[in-house]
């Protein structure tokens, strides 16, 4: 696993409590259950010999823990040779040399002190693993938690299994497409021609859902030091991938009509970032739409600037309004647009895509190539078939989500009305906001609670959105009433540590 950045700073301790993951499951004291957890990023690598760990106070605040249970973990693993604890100095990772005693001691491979020198890097370094609770919850056991931290629906409409049961695979093919197949970029191709954006098949490409396509786009696109525009709070997901790509993150604001597009323009005429990642309609996680008025500014100002403008559209068609209109920021001028059917279909379908000038498409093609050979077949002809009578999939998946929506909130009035979100018109999510404390020790406590939620600080690289929760309404109705009764007793026992200050998480003022 990938070493953790220096850690006393705020930013670099919410990495460290993200990869504790669900350390506080199972049987035991939780002294114990931290000290097993720590031990593990010790012996992965993750936590090099050397690594300066946080203050007892602080990691105790963070974990929503006292502070005994942290002097007690780390009592524990003094005693075992991986930690060095001296007054002044602090806690450290134990240096190589003793580290490697006690895994010869103990039977063990010493090439897990591979990463040995491994240190801080300054700048912008790159990360080529996710610390995110958003992904991180996923690789965890399964166990009694409810992940409203992971948004996706969790069953698949019959639709979906009667595409795959009525397919006919190809005949004389060998089955590796890379930009992807031809019916699949047709029907979507023929998706934004609907919506007034003219598209062929060549400004297609097909991915392994839209993660795949920011991924191949920030890798054909940014080089180590480069600028991208992003809002803020965004997409996690799109963060841990910027930062893999050792880009820097210039983050402006999102307010209740998306982001602020005058000041965007002011930061690309200023830094010229090598990209621009936006969500124009409901925007991840807070769900505000981006007025067309806007949109179409921030397209004509980002193409005379010559800054490549990326939309994330993975939840542009779950309007809870089926009348509301929608105009592809693509319409305006010269977008990359990235689509997916893993929001609206199911998860488990992961087919995306990624729409924009041949040639670039092209060019993706080709890195796509490198990487996979090309997206699964069987779940392309599946895509297509669905595409070609999406209209009632899509309503029925719409209405699910809205009744979520209206019980979540109905429930969080209910059992949490101190707790203030803003209904949202469509999307998946609720952005909601802690009258006090702040959303990362909260959810460590809720975890104990047997709830996972999403703290708005992780996706937030102004190191803004501290009070802040993101919670998912695709659960059913049952599970969704559990989820706040769990959260509702986190808050009783709730105890904030001091108001806390953070650094912008990946970010860089340039």
């Amino acid at each position: 696993m990938e070493p953790i950045e220096s850690l006393p700073q705020p930013a670099a301790l919410d990495v460290l409590v993200a990869r504790l993951g669900r350390w506080s499951a199972g049987r035991g004291p939780l002294y114990l259950l931290l000290a097993a957890r720590l031990r593990r990023l010790i012996d992965e690598g993750v936590l090099p010999p050397g690594t300066l760990l946080p203050p007892d106070r602080r990691f105790a605040t963070s974990l929503a823990v006292g502070r005994t249970t942290v002097v007690a973990a780390y009592d524990a693993l003094r005693q075992e040779g991986r930690l060095v604890r001296r007054q002044g100095s602090g806690t450290r990772v134990a240096p190589a040399a003793l580290l490697a005693r006690r895994l010869r001691s103990a039977g063990a491979e010493t090439a897990a002190g591979a990463d040995a020198g491994a240190g801080p890097v300054a700048g912008a370094p790159r990360v080529r693993e996710t610390s995110n609770p958003l992904f991180l919850h996923l690789l965890e056991a399964p166990d009694d938690v409810i992940l409203l931290s992971c948004a996706a629906p969790d069953r698949a409409p019959d639709a979906l299994a009667e595409a795959y049961r009525s397919l006919e695979l190809p005949v004389g093919d060998l089955g590796y497409h890379p930009a992807g197949l031809g019916a699949l970029r047709e029907a979507v191709a023929a998706r934004y021609a609907a919506r007034g954006v003219p598209t062929g098949p060549g400004q297609v490409l097909v991915t392994t859902g839209a993660q795949q396509g920011l991924a191949l786009l920030a890798r054909l696109l940014l080089a180590p030091g480069d600028g991208v525009l992003v809002e803020a709070p965004t997409y996690p997901g799109a963060l841990d991938l910027f930062r893999e790509a050792a880009a820097v993150p210039l983050p402006v604001a999102v307010g209740p009509d998306g982001i602020d597009v005058a000041e965007a323009v002011r930061l690309m005429e200023r830094h010229r970032p090598a990209l621009a990642y936006v969500v124009a309609r409901f925007q991840n996680p807070t769900g505000a739409v981006l007025p067309p008025l806007a949109g179409r500014r921030l397209v004509e100002a980002a193409n005379a600037l010559g800054v490549p403008l990326v939309e994330d559209e993975a939840l542009a068609d779950l309007a809870f309004d089926a009348g509301a209109p929608w105009t592809p920021l693509s319409a305006y001028g010269e977008v990359v647009a990235v689509g997916s059917l893993s929001k609206v279909v199911w998860g488990g379908l992961r087919i995306g895509w990624v729409r924009g000038p041949a040639p670039l498409i092209a060019r993706l093609a080709r890195l796509k190539a490198l990487h996979d050979l090309g997206s699964d077949v069987p779940a392309q002809l599946a895509a297509a078939r669905l595409l070609d009578g999406f209209g009632p999939v899509l309503a029925a998946r719409v209405r699910t989500a809205r009744a979520g929506h209206d019980h979540l909130r109905a429930e969080l009035a209910r059992l949490l009305p101190s707790w203030s979100c803003a209904p949202a018109a469509g999307g998946q999510t609720l952005w909601v906001r802690l009258p006090h404390g702040d959303g990362v020790s909260f959810a460590q406590l809720a975890l104990r609670h047997g709830v996972a939620v999403l703290p708005g600080a992780t996706a937030d690289a102004l190191g803004g959105s501290v009070r802040h929760l993101r919670l998912h309404f695709l659960a059913a109705p049952e599970v969704l009433t559990e989820a706040v009764r769990r959260l509702a007793a986190a808050w009783a026992e709730y105890t904030p540590g001091p108001e806390p200050v953070r650094a912008a998480l990946h970010a860089i003022t340039l």
